[in-house]
């Protein structure tokens, strides 16, 4: 939380300096190895899948194409959400990567049901599959995604772009374990439609976190409050100083992951502005947020008692 300052209309702000950076940002590196590791496995499966006649082995291959692509745009995103702010965008681009976490979303959901109709043609008619060749190949593919994965685990608690890219690592890494699992069961049943079956489930893994990361964005950029931030207790702990009498357009979202913001009209008696000033009351707000709530950047604008009537007459 940064220290507070008045001017003008008594608005107390938190260091702009936090605004420039991004929760994504630390895992740039990361990010790219991951991007890197995928990219081999798309070459491998793709020609697996030709060599074994795989569809299982295929959808995955073309999960990979679009992880690959998924990777790269958060790779774009975070490079443009780290640049600073200018007169026109004063957030800078930092909504980047709530807009790549989206496209992450939709390419995926894209994916889900190219898989689904593939595997739904090859259950009525199930295609010859090369059991051992299969394995070796989603074996691989699943030694590398554990790779990425552990690379990726600690970034996606606190980005949702770098939370899109561990989900489609996390679906590309079940996807190689189903593949696994149908080769071994063609190898030792003959049973061809484990190919399609593994790839139904491949599919169904996709949606559920999909929806999950779509859903988080859209909050996003729909301004909504913060899922860890209660408003009733923010509006509890505000009211509470000291002199505090009042508390009206209280609004707290999020610019980008890690990004959180708050604004405030507090009413503050006159007898409490006149004895301590306005400093020290804004010092007071931004210490009661900090110490209970994880909020990037705050601004309040302090009011004496009539001041929220005044300004109503006014707009009328």
């Amino acid at each position: 939380m940064g220290a507070g300052h008045s001017h003008g209309h008594d608005h107390g702000h938190g260091s702009a300096a936090g605004l420039t950076g991004t929760a994504a940002a630390q895992f740039r590196d990361r990010l790219r190895i991951a991007l890197g590791i995928t990219l081999l496995i798309l070459v491998a499966e793709v020609v697996g899948s030709t060599l074994t006649g795989s569809l299982a082995l295929l959808a995955d291959a073309g999960h990979m194409a679009t992880d690959a692509a998924g990777l790269a745009m958060s790779l774009v995103a975070i490079h443009f959400a780290n640049r600073p702010p200018s007169e026109r965008r004063t957030f800078g681009l930092a909504r980047a990567e709530i807009l790549s976490a989206v496209a992450n979303a939709v390419l995926l959901f894209g994916v889900g049901a190219y898989i689904f109709y593939e595997a739904v043609s090859r259950l009525v008619t199930p295609a010859e599959v090369e059991g051992g060749l299969t394995v070796v190949f989603g074996v691989v593919g699943l030694a590398a995604n554990s790779v990425s994965l552990l690379l990726l685990m600690r970034g996606q608690r606190e980005s949702l772009n770098v939370r899109g890219a561990f989900l489609e690592v996390t679906a590309d890494a079940l996807g190689s374990l189903a593949v696994v699992v149908a080769a071994v069961v063609i190898m030792t049943t003959g049973w061809r439609q484990a190919d399609p079956v593994a790839s139904l489930l491949i599919g169904v893994m996709i949606v559920p976190r999909t929806w999950k990361l779509l859903r988080e964005a859209i909050d996003v950029l729909l301004e909504a409050a913060p899922r860890d931030v209660d408003m009733a207790d923010v509006r509890h702990h505000i009211l509470a100083l000291p002199g505090v009498e009042g508390l009206h357009d209280l609004h707290v979202w999020t610019i980008t992951s890690g990004m959180p913001v708050l604004s405030a009209h507090v009413v503050v008696s006159p007898d409490t502005l006149d004895a301590v000033g306005h400093e020290k009351v804004l010092h007071d707000l931004q210490g009661c947020l900090g110490s209970h709530f994880d909020v990037e950047h705050c601004t309040f604008q302090l009011e004496p008692g009539g001041h929220a009537e005044h300004e109503a007459r006014l707009c009328h």
